[in-house]
């Protein structure tokens, strides 16, 4: 059982999450480039991320369900075998817990009363339905975690007030146009795990939204989606079956600090693909078919992190990594992974690396056949 310290920790704005998402509890770890907050993102000036300050101070109310721990309105019920949300939950709570429980559905009136709710913790339960209605009294819900259930389809009518939403390892297979409709101040979707192809996406599923990230990992993608929000700096798509990059699969993203590609089928990225991002700070193409280095990297002026390990690369040209001459590159590279790949690293000539802030921030070798 987590402690309540840490459970209120999830009142603090929501920061960029790794790459590497190693558990549920690390949502609010960061590895790298922050994100924008809440309100940056969403352009709403009332959205602020946290909760009114009057919402920390002690809660006096001796409703509790039996079983749960109430403390700072902080509802903790996990780990109690519900089968259903329980009754008696205090109207001014704040967060809610019912994570690794049994519950297999949301009724009408499972919310009723919680008006001053902020973060719903649903993981891990066994929910497969959800009543139209059931997230109607949330008004300033902001942030949903309903991963590791059972659900076929995202739910609908979510509230106005959302920001996070994090649904991944369902059964989603089709993301409908409209389903997040009136989502304005929504930030960060995280929907990996789910069976969704690229034909799961109807056109305009995304209109409306302003995200700053986006992660479809672990799913059936065969290719980038094209009609995902414009507005991203942050896209991972790795664990998919992605086997090239075209010319104008990137054009949308201009925005993009940080692009996720790892675990992937990628033989080949077509010249001038990166040229639309211009602001990309991390490129992450590990373990995928690339049998050379991506050309057009030495454009990017602000990249700073690339991950190519695990490769089929043969060959490391002297431009491929920088530019041709001297103050060109805005900033240097601090990581540049190339090993488990056949380079003969030994033909590797130093001035490839140029641009690169320290010999350490270069990994190479390490190659079995």
């Amino acid at each position: 059982m987590w402690p309540l310290w840490l459970l209120a920790s999830l009142l603090a704005p929501s920061q960029a999450l790794p790459f590497e998402q190693k558990g549920f509890w690390d949502f609010t770890l960061d590895d790298g480039l922050p994100m924008l907050n809440d309100e940056e993102a969403s352009g709403a000036e009332t959205t602020s991320g946290v909760p009114d300050l009057d919402s920390l101070t002690p809660t006096f109310s001796a409703m509790c369900p039996f079983g749960c721990h109430c403390h700072l309105r902080v509802v903790q019920c996990s780990d109690l075998g519900l089968k259903s949300v329980p009754k008696e939950i205090s109207p001014d709570t704040t967060l809610l817990d019912l994570q690794n429980n049994d519950i297999s559905e949301l009724r009408k009136d499972d919310f009723k009363g919680l008006q001053h709710l902020y973060a719903l913790v649903l993981v891990n339960n066994k929910i497969s339905k959800i009543h139209e209605k059931a997230f109607s009294p949330l008004r300033k819900l902001q942030k949903l975690y309903i991963s590791k259930n059972h659900l076929v389809e995202i739910p609908p009518n979510l509230p106005s007030s959302l920001v996070e939403l994090r649904i991944h390892d369902n059964r989603i297979r089709k993301v409908p146009k409209g389903v997040f409709s009136g989502l304005r101040n929504m930030n960060c979707i995280e929907m990996g795990g789910n069976p969704l192809e690229n034909s799961g996406f109807e056109p305009g599923a995304f209109d409306g939204l302003k995200l700053n990230y986006l992660r479809i990992s672990e799913a059936k993608l065969t290719g980038i989606p094209k009609d995902l929000p414009e507005t991203l700096n942050e896209l991972h798509l790795d664990h998919n079956k992605i086997q090239a990059i075209e010319l104008e699969d990137l054009l949308r993203y201009s925005k993009l600090y940080r692009l996720g590609l790892g675990h992937n089928q990628i033989r080949m990225i077509e010249n001038g693909s990166l040229s639309f991002l211009p602001t990309l700070r991390e490129l992450h193409l590990d373990n995928n078919k690339l049998s050379r280095v991506p050309s057009g990297l030495p454009d990017l002026k602000l990249l700073q992190v690339v991950y190519l390990h695990t490769n089929n690369i043969t060959k490391v040209g002297v431009n491929d990594f920088c530019p041709v001459g001297f103050g060109v590159k805005r900033a240097y590279y601090n990581g540049i992974s190339l090993f488990n790949n056949p380079v003969p690293y030994w033909e590797v000539q130093p001035a490839t690396f140029r641009c690169v802030t320290d010999r350490l921030a270069i990994q190479f070798g390490n190659y079995k056949k």
